[in-house]
């Protein structure tokens, strides 16, 4: 893999964060935190598990920072406490957020996955291929921060590669996944290193000749309603909300915009509409892996007309009757997660919508 311009490597490195990276790695963490005075941890399966060998300075911390930050990052640092940036060690690339607590300089790492996993190795719902195969509209992703959602519109970016011939543009923050060129043309493109804002970035696509477009996140009304345009006018568009839910993903959109726009929005989002997937991840019984639980709303006749009429508390109630088409709420995922052995009945209720429903739905009575 090329990370030039992308990244700065620490390969060559020696002393304690080092180790720390290596123990990281050799546990499966997702994620590396660095606290000055205190031990470091890491998260393996969602759980914090403690390097009490290790104990870290401020100064400690700085200094590593100093080794893959770049002048003008630094003065950033300095200026606002905190800066994002992204660095490779041993073929792997971390994430990382270093900023100024009270305590001193703390460092938090995210582990970025080498490879691209597939739709099926992330044991997603066979209906996210058929997803990848339309040509025009708006495909979300949504789900709490943690969820998977980068990772899930990756293996969806690298299906479309593995087989179609287009022009895939994407706007991410910071790039994460880097596709290979396989069948498509894919231009990869990070806020700050390459682009000032979402929302500047998007318009720009519309300029290159996109077939799809991937949007890292929909985080103001400006990249929306970008997006909504660029699904309009006959572009895939890929992009997440950190939200639960596939009702409450369609009010945060329309929500997002001025009342007296709101009628206009409800009317060009029920057009453009074709999926939300909404995912948590959950540890198995096992606890030796995390599973996703998935909600997927399909943009049928019936969704798209409760959108256009303001009538989103409707979606639920249409997504459980049309099981057939491949919808499935929140609950039902759990359900069938529990059914199948793969996740414990403490943690089927911890993450359902409705814990009444489940517990009837799974046959056990309602703790209050």
């Amino acid at each position: 893999m090329n990370y030039q311009n992308l990244e700065q490597s620490i390969n060559g490195q020696t002393g304690p964060i080092i180790s720390i990276l290596d123990q990281g790695i050799a546990a499966g963490a997702s994620d590396i935190h660095l606290r000055p005075g205190r031990t470091p941890y890491i998260r393996v399966n969602t759980v914090l598990k403690p390097l009490t060998e290790f104990m870290l300075t401020s100064e400690e911390i700085f200094e590593f920072g100093r080794s893959f930050l770049s002048e003008q990052k630094i003065d950033e640092l300095t200026d606002k406490g905190e800066i994002d940036a992204s660095l490779s060690y041993k073929e792997r690339r971390f994430r990382a957020n270093l900023f100024l607590q009270t305590d001193g300089y703390t460092l938090a790492l995210r582990v970025i996955p080498m490879d691209i996993p597939s739709l099926e190795s992330l044991n997603l719902p066979e209906v996210l291929k058929d997803l990848c195969e339309k040509k025009r509209g708006l495909i979300l992703v949504t789900g709490p921060t943690g969820s998977g959602k980068t990772t899930t519109l990756a293996a969806m970016i690298n299906y479309i590669n593995q087989r179609r011939k287009e022009n895939i543009v994407t706007i991410e923050d910071p790039i994460e996944y880097l596709y290979p060129q396989l069948e498509s043309l894919i231009s990869q493109r990070e806020l700050g290193a390459h682009t000032r804002s979402f929302a500047n970035a998007l318009r720009a696509s519309l300029r290159q000749d996109p077939d799809i477009i991937l949007v890292g996140e929909m985080r103001d009304l400006d990249t929306i309603a970008v997006a909504l345009t660029a699904a309009e006018t006959g572009h895939l568009v890929l992009s997440t909300l950190h939200t639960v839910g596939a009702a409450n993903s369609m009010d945060r959109i329309i929500d997002v915009f001025p009342a007296h726009q709101q009628s206009q929005v409800r009317a060009q989002l029920s057009n453009v509409i074709e999926a939300v997937i909404s995912q948590q991840l959950l540890p198995s019984v096992s606890c030796n892996e995390m599973l996703p639980a998935v909600e997927v709303m399909l943009g049928t006749p019936a969704i798209r007309n409760v959108i256009r009429e303001g009538k989103t508390h409707q979606i639920m109630s249409i997504i459980e009757g049309n099981t057939a088409q491949q919808m499935v709420t929140m609950d039902w995922a759990l359900v069938y997660l529990y059914r199948k052995g793969q996740i414990a009945k403490d943690t089927a209720l911890h993450y359902s919508v409705d814990r009444a429903a489940l517990c009837r739905d799974i046959g056990i009575p309602l703790r209050r």
